[in-house]
């Protein structure tokens, strides 16, 4: 099956999706994407971009079977502008966040309108994907939300038509090697997000700084993605980590990215926002022993088949509990018991979203959407 995939913002999360899936995928792929900045921007001139780019091509000759795109385009707006051969392809839109629910400092900050590009790119899409259940749900109550606040023309019907069409297709990832066979000393804790404040880095360098009173010994590592407007909290903190600190900042290639996973003993979420959690996934992968809040994505992400998170892996979501949790840990690590004789436990939860594993249901799932048999094509 030929897959023409379409990008506005191929950076991050949404490249890695794309570069994993197609590496192992048994389709073949025209992936099509514009650089990774200025998301509004983006958003809102992606259409005209990609449809010109589109058009040029299918009037080279090429041509595909489905369209497969993430939340940040807008579909409609695409489908309208693009050759009509390639506007009647059938449409996945794939959602890695939503601009419903996306943390802002203050509600007023929230652009509506980019709130509702995600509302018709849902119902332009034959099948929307979202990368958790927590975040499929989280998007359908916020859409009736959104849709209520309408003066008229408030489209409630088209919420069951979204819902039914809505599907889990998780994230996928490339494991990290382990490097627990060498784990140097002493223990070392990592905390790996973007730069902002709803990963709540505040209550992360908090614990740090309580464990620090107590004179526990430790290192720590604190990368991530930086913008324009960085907490003050992280210039802080690092002045007063000192020497404690291994590495400080975004990783410029994936080795050293890789790297900064594979060497911590522990890795630490304070997530206010998540819907996946591709970091604390692949840090566990590499053989870290994860501490995350019980709330938003996680306890989906690391639940076993029976759907039931494993509680070791979690705190309640308080700063008390995460200290006496990490409190605890550190001194396991200490005595080289951090897993208590089971170091496979936690990196066998999330096994099943390494791209061998999960692709065969992605290719089945756009094979299914096409009406056909790959074989046929």
């Amino acid at each position: 099956m030929r897959v023409l995939a379409l990008e506005p913002y191929h950076g991050g999360s949404h490249r890695a999706f794309l570069d994993g899936w197609s590496s192992v995928s048994r389709h073949s792929w025209s992936v099509i994407g514009l650089p990774p900045h200025q998301w509004k921007w983006r958003m809102r001139h992606a259409p005209l971009t990609l449809s010109d780019i589109v058009n040029e091509r299918a009037a080279g000759g090429e041509s595909w079977d489905v369209l497969f795109c993430s939340d940040m385009l807008s579909l409609a707006e695409f489908k309208g502008l693009v050759d009509p051969e390639v506007a009647k392809l059938p449409a996945v839109a794939y959602f890695h966040e939503n601009q419903l629910t996306y943390p802002v400092r203050r509600e007023s900050e929230r652009d509506i309108h980019f709130a509702f590009t995600n509302f018709t790119t849902a119902r332009a899409a034959d099948e929307v994907w979202f990368n958790s259940e927590f975040h499929r749900q989280e998007f359908l109550q916020a859409l009736q939300s959104l849709l209520a606040r309408m003066p008229d023309f408030t489209w409630s019907e088209t919420l069951s038509e979204i819902k039914d069409k809505s599907v889990v297709r998780s994230q996928g990832i490339s494991p990290v090697a382990s490097n627990a066979g060498v784990r140097a000393k002493p223990p070392l804790i990592l905390w790996a997000a973007r730069w902002e404040h709803d990963k709540n880095p505040e209550m992360f360098f908090k614990a740090i700084s309580l464990l620090s009173s107590e004179a526990k010994v430790f290192r720590v590592s604190v990368i991530g993605e930086s913008f324009r407007e960085v907490p003050p909290v992280f210039q802080t903190a690092r002045k007063l980590l000192g020497e404690r600190v291994v590495r400080w900042g975004y990783q410029e290639n994936r080795q050293d990215y890789e790297t900064a996973l594979a060497e911590a003993d522990i890795i630490v979420s304070t997530a206010d926002h998540e819907f996946f959690g591709v970091s604390a996934v692949e840090a566990i992968s590499a053989g870290a022993y994860p501490l995350l809040p019980h709330r938003l994505a996680y306890p989906e992400v690391l639940g076993t088949k029976g759907g039931r998170a494993n509680g070791q892996f979690f705190y309640d979501g308080s700063l008390e509990q995460l200290v006496r949790r990490l409190d605890g840990l550190l001194t396991l690590a200490e005595h080289d018991n951090l897993w208590e004789g089971s170091p496979d436990r936690a990196c066998s939860l999330v096994e099943r979203y390494y791209w061998e594993n999960l692709v065969p249901e992605l290719d089945d799932g756009l094979d299914r959407l096409a009406g056909g048999d790959d074989s046929a094509r």
